[in-house]
């Protein structure tokens, strides 16, 4: 059971890095939730792959709310 959970997780990212790629911007946040669902049920505790993603966003934003 553990061993088709950590397949799901993987399949998850995947999929989520390909709708993102696609700009399939829905998908990715679909597949990213399920992720961290898998994640989270599974009790692997993996490090989130969009953590990137997010600090990069963060920074985004500041410069944007700084800039008006």
């Amino acid at each position: 059971m553990e061993e088709e959970l950590i397949k799901e997780l993987d399949v998850a990212e995947h999929k989520a890095w390909d709708a993102l790629s696609r700009y399939k911007f829905q998908m990715f946040g679909y597949w990213a939730a399920i992720w961290v669902h898998l994640n989270r049920i599974s009790k692997a505790k993996r490090p989130n792959p969009w953590v990137e993603l997010v600090k990069r966003s963060r920074e985004r934003l500041s410069d944007a709310i700084s800039k008006s």
